[in-house]
């Protein structure tokens, strides 16, 4: 049964990749991106798999900015009345602003606070029989809650170990909140150094195969193993579900990061 699929950071990388893998098995894959024209000509190498027009739509919106996040979730709301899976896996480590223009560390605005939003206001088209894949890390630290908010500068190891962190938490808390009343919500590291832009420009080294880590978002959107899954961390490293950090599985911390995150939104959206 084709599926309808929203991947967010998906004109390279692990999210084009996983486009590519899921159009060629016939589902219906919505593409997000900051570049228009990149978005216009994956769209049309997409569509060339698929050898179906309507099969793969393009989004435009840049998600360090809070107000892109609220439209862009519109946008897919007025076209869908139903979505199967959301997939955030756009995601940032050295960028050239460390603050957005909201105040915001660039790392968790993408990296946690976006994906956190666009989750919540899609929620009513997943419903109980979605899933929610958010792209966590091995690289997981705790996190600084001054920095959360841009009140601490960090380093882009330590920005974006701690925004991964802060994903993996918020998806357990968001899972064990909504429990059989929403979707499946599922961290996932896709497997360490794989040969993304992100790592070659962080780490300058080539990295494994973008497929390995594609194939394991492609199973977590779409096998039946990830269904009963709420609330786990699967780590590609080891190819199998494992404890995440010990503070995602700390309820005190949990709540205090989520409630962290929507007092931002509160103030930002307001």
């Amino acid at each position: 049964m084709q599926k309808t699929i929203l991947i967010t950071g998906s004109t390279d990388g692990i999210g084009l990749e996983t486009a590519r893998m899921l159009v060629s098995l016939g589902h219906k894959v919505l593409v997000h991106g900051r570049s228009a024209a990149k978005l216009a000509a994956v769209e049309q190498k997409l569509l060339a798999i698929a050898n179906a027009s309507g099969q793969v739509e393009s989004y435009v919106a840049d998600l360090s900015v809070m107000a892109n996040v609220e439209t862009l979730a519109k946008v897919v709301a007025q076209k869908h009345k139903e979505l199967d899976v959301l997939i955030n896996n756009a995601g940032v480590y050295g960028v050239v602003e460390n603050v957005t223009k909201e105040g915001l560390d660039t790392r968790f605005a993408v990296n946690t606070i976006a994906p956190y939003l666009l989750t919540k206001r899609l929620l009513p088209l997943l419903g109980r029989s979605g899933r929610v894949i958010n792209l966590s890390s091995a690289a997981q630290f705790p996190v600084d809650l001054q920095a959360l908010v841009g009140r601490a500068e960090l380093s882009d190891g330590a920005g974006y170990a701690q925004s991964k962190l802060a994903i993996t938490m918020w998806s357990r808390s968001m899972a064990l909140s909504l429990g059989e009343g929403g979707p499946a919500i599922i961290a996932v590291n896709p497997r360490s150094m794989l040969g993304s832009k992100m790592v070659k420009e962080a780490y300058g080294v080539a990295g494994s195969d973008l497929r390995i880590g594609a194939e394991i978002l492609c199973r977590a959107a779409l096998s039946g193993a990830f269904a009963a899954a709420s609330g786990r961390y699967f780590d590609n490293d080891i190819g199998q579900f494992t404890s995440p950090h010990p503070d995602a599985l700390d309820p005190q911390k949990c709540e205090a990061l989520v409630g962290t995150i929507e007092t931002i939104l509160a103030d930002i959206l307001k």
